[in-house]
């Protein structure tokens, strides 16, 4: 009798197969009967017979002619079944008989779950780990064997494969521990349904547990699927076993199973083979603490996080082609790879000018360079009583301190450290004591709004946090993990009440005093060493967190340096939060405008020209966003703001296409700076350059895009073919006029992305150079070695008469009269889409809806492609950091709504 359940729980039954169920081979289905003898290799007394339910693909692999290479064996946890893997079961075969690597895949159903034997019997984690031991033993499986593993069937499959280390050539796990924390209550979902009172009655006399779990799937499960994760637990009778799963969860280390537990901890610390560890972030019971501990214990494991998937990580995401993918790269014919990098060919290194023998300077050099000037280095517009100006001398002299802080509180080479601080002197000071020290940086800048934010700082787990009021606000209120730094003094109250241990001044001092014992800054960290992540903007999904080591960032830092000029004595304005962290690195004096930076469209006219004026600048960057509004205010220039804009030598515009119009404006203020809009992205700031001459020369070109120019020194940019699916499945090329994904290879790009195992493979895909980085950008280059951006990889329309890339039928509709900008979207399935129009019209329309037919007909003539609907908007919806591009997913959705006869509202 299971303790705390009821009577019912120690219903019996026999095992039996499963009714026919959406996505489930009847084929798939076998019943096997262990025990009943002496004991198998798995150790333990002699048990009675029991029959297992489970799914076994060996039968399909052999009526198609093929001899697996190995076993991938599935374990489910609580309250589902062998139904999870319906879809592992299903792409392994059809990867099989599409002639690729053939593994058979048996998924169990434990016992008292699923189909399996209602046994009656209390089954203990030791128990499930042995009874699984002795199921494997009577189907005299051998290796190669991969575990895969789900809630606690992830715990009994890890203790499985510590079992077995002469099957085991790998192990992958969704959403799982192995290790409770002491200090760390388990979730609370799981102590509700623990409570006397509760357990029976939530777990077995009723399905409530069984239909909350079905209920926090991402996105919610269709009805039929839900149905199948029901049909062997409909009746209290067959749902025992789940209420003696919640009962065995080791809540302290007095429980029955926390020893058991333990044991699979330390076993998997100790696997060397191959590990994946998947994970849905969505998940209220499995949380993010359990990631860190497996990674931890599995430190050289590939991680992925389904951003926006939950606890049902199998249905949230696509589980089963991420695992076929990870064993194709690591186990491609059942065995692991000696794991070595290819080499570099020669014809794969970076384009002229690449400087990749050019010795290290870490990015901090300038600034203890300088450390004993009394010049500038930043000035802040925006701070409290008027500008602020902070000198070299101080600067360092702050870093020094800070960092010396930092390492006396226990902050570590490699430990992770939110900065949640707007930028200015604060932000500088504290960035650079971090890195070099070897913490790792994590920004995330406040334009991704609160719930980016979040998703942001969560994912990236990092081990401390400083921040200003707001920031530390958002991470007490929505629970952002971190010891928490405060950048200003609090009183005590408000102290405990954020959970801030620190203030950046106490920090300082504490520093300060070390040195002035005579210790020393710890070890500088090596250029392969962490040093950065950096979230993307999310204007095309979750945000993405980007690692950079401390030599890819100094590289950084030297194209920057070399392409433009900027160095040594170069003032800096700079309206975009990255550069302006770079200017210490630079050696230049930064200033950071008057300005929201969460709002890039609030920078004015006269704000830049005081920002130029302050730091006697000669370089200046800005956002296509906040330059729009620059341009848009210039009236209010007074004859000394036009004087200082006089002396800009050099204009910066990136971040999203900048029009000739616009560049042409911004020269009118800036009449002596060349022009340039660089091409880059957050995972390598700089890699096609063009200037105002070149946007003007490419404006008569017959080329579909935008023209960001050529390559930048070291980098090579080349082009992977789209096929009729829109998909680039091309060889990688540099041959003129060819559409595809833009791929790009510098010594400047990014290392990798933050536990996004499967997003960093799919960007590195077909790339023979180990710098290379397919960009998501669809463009093509031109006889001149120019490159044209013609939209978004996932943007591109399907069509029946081809493929369709948004950019160049946008720009034509946008010379059409009464038109503003335009976005261009697809409706319909793949392959058969219809190409549709949205503008905004000047003057801006009130609501949406249809076009005039006079406009339709002008937009239809001018864009080239046929169009299916023309509509209008009062304002296209754009991405939250830059302001400025169109969101063309979002559009899609829409069109396909009110076209679909639904509500015609604001997209």
């Amino acid at each position: 009798m299971r303790s705390g359940l009821p009577r019912v729980a120690a219903s019996t039954a026999p095992a039996t197969l499963p009714p026919p169920l959406p996505g489930l081979d009847p084929a798939w289905s076998r019943l096997v009967t262990v025990g009943g003898g002496a004991a198998g290799r798995s150790g333990g007394a002699a048990r009675p017979p029991r029959t297992w339910h489970l799914l076994d693909t060996a039968g399909s692999l052999e009526a198609i002619g093929v001899t697996p290479v190995g076993t991938i064996l599935c374990v489910h946890g609580n309250p589902t079944w062998s139904y999870l893997w319906r879809s592992v079961a299903a792409r392994t075969l059809a990867v099989a008989q599409a002639g690729g690597p053939a593994w058979r895949v048996v998924a169990v159903d434990q016992l008292d779950m699923g189909f399996s034997e209602r046994t009656a019997d209390q089954h203990r984690l030791a128990d499930r780990v042995r009874d699984l031991g002795a199921l494997t033993d009577e189907l005299r499986l051998t290796g190669p064997v991969v575990t895969l593993g789900h809630d606690w069937g992830g715990v009994v499959s890890l203790g499985w494969a510590v079992d077995h280390p002469d099957l085991v050539v790998a192990v992958a796990t969704c959403n799982t521990a192995v290790h409770q924390p002491d200090e760390a209550p388990i979730p609370a979902p799981l102590r509700l349904a623990l409570r006397p009172g509760v357990l029976g009655r939530g777990t077995v006399l009723t399905p409530a547990f069984l239909e909350t779990t079905l209920a926090i799937a991402h996105p919610k499960l269709d009805r039929s699927v839900a149905d199948g994760y029901r049909a062997p637990y409909r009746g209290a009778a067959r749902r025992g076993g789940i209420g003696g799963f919640v009962a065995d969860i080791p809540v302290d280390a007095t429980h029955p199973s926390a020893d058991e537990l333990d044991r699979i901890a330390t076993g998997v610390a100790a696997l060397e083979v191959p590990a994946l560890v998947m994970w849905g972030p969505r998940d209220p019971v499995f949380l993010e603490r359990y990631l860190d501990d497996l990674v931890e214990r599995l430190p050289h494991a590939d991680v992925h996080r389904f951003e926006g998937a939950g606890h049902l990580l199998p249905d949230d995401a696509d589980v089963a082609g991420t695992v076929l993918d990870w064993l194709g790269d690591h186990l491609p014919d059942g065995r692991p790879t000696d794991g070595a990098e290819p080499s570099l060919p020669a014809d794969a290194r970076p384009g002229t000018g690449a400087r990749t023998d050019a010795p290290y300077r870490p990015l901090w050099a300038a600034l203890d360079e300088l450390a004993d000037d009394h010049g500038p280095a930043l000035v802040e517009m925006a701070a409290a009583g008027g500008p602020r100006t902070v000198s070299w001398r101080l600067l360092a002299q702050r870093v020094h301190e800070i960092a010396a802080g930092l390492a006396d509180l226990g902050v570590r080479p490699g430990d992770r450290v939110s900065l949640l601080v707007t930028p200015g002197a604060d932000l500088t000071a504290v960035l650079y004591a971090c890195v070099r020290i070897g913490a790792v940086v994590v920004v995330a800048d406040a334009g991704l709004g609160l719930r980016g934010l979040t998703r942001a700082v969560r994912g990236a787990r990092p081990d401390w946090v400083i921040g200003a009021l707001p920031g530390l606000g958002a991470a007490r209120t929505l629970g952002w993990p971190g010891r928490r730094i405060a950048t200003v003094s609090l009183p005590g109250p408000a102290r405990k009440a954020l959970g801030v241990e620190h203030t950046l001044v106490e920090v300082a001092r504490r520093g300060a005093a070390r040195l002035a014992a005579g210790e020393q800054l710890p070890d500088a960290p090596t250029p392969d060493a962490p040093a950065a992540v950096l979230f993307t903007s999310g204007s095309t999904g979750p945000a993405k967190g980007v690692v950079y080591t401390h030599g890819q960032l100094a590289a950084v830092r030297d194209v920057l340096a070399a392409q433009y000029g900027v160095g040594t004595g170069t003032g800096l304005v700079a309206g975009f939060a990255p550069f302006a962290l770079l200017g210490p690195a630079l050696g230049a004096r930064s200033v950071a405008p008057d300005m929201d930076v969460t709002a890039p469209r609030t920078l004015t006219a006269r704000a830049v020209a005081d920002a130029v004026a302050a730091a006697d600048a000669t370089v200046v960057f800005l956002s296509p966003a906040a330059l729009a509004n620059v341009v848009a205010t210039a009236s209010a220039l007074t004859a000394a703001d036009r004087t200082a804009l006089g002396r800009v030598r050099l204009f910066l515009s990136a971040g999203a296409p900048v029009s000739a119009t616009l560049l042409a404006a911004a020269t009118e203020l800036m009449p002596h700076a060349a022009a340039h809009t660089p091409y880059g992205m957050t995972e390598g700031l700089l890699m096609t350059d063009v200037d105002l001459a070149g946007v003007r020369a490419a404006s008569s070109a017959p080329d579909d895009g935008i023209c960001v120019g050529r390559p930048a020194g070291g980098v090579r940019v080349r082009i992977a073919p789209l096929d009729d699916a829109g998909e680039p499945t091309g060889d990688l090329t540099e041959r003129a006029g060819v559409t595809g994904e833009v791929v790009v290879a510098a010594p400047h790009v990014r290392d990798h992305y933050d536990r996004l195992w499967r997003t960093d493979r799919v960007s590195r895909l077909g790339v023979d150079d180990p710098r290379g980085h397919r960009t998501g950008d669809v463009g093509h280059l031109d006889a001149d070695g120019r490159l044209w951006i013609e939209g978004r990889l996932q943007h591109v329309v399907t069509t029946p008469h081809g493929v369709v890339t948004p950019v160049g039928p946008e720009q034509r509709i946008e010379r059409v009269e009464g038109v503003g900008r335009a976005g261009v979207a697809g409706t319909g399935p793949s392959g058969t889409q219809q190409v549709v129009a949205v503008v905004e019209t000047v003057p801006a329309a009130r609501r949406p809806g249809l076009a005039s037919a006079d406009l339709a007909a002008a937009v239809r003539a001018a864009a080239e492609v046929p169009l299916a609907a023309v509509l209008v908007v009062p304002a296209l919806p754009t991405d939250i950091r830059h302001n400025s591009k169109v969101d063309r997913a979002r559009l899609s959705r829409w069109a396909s709504t009110v076209l679909g006869g639904g509500r015609m509202v604001r997209p």
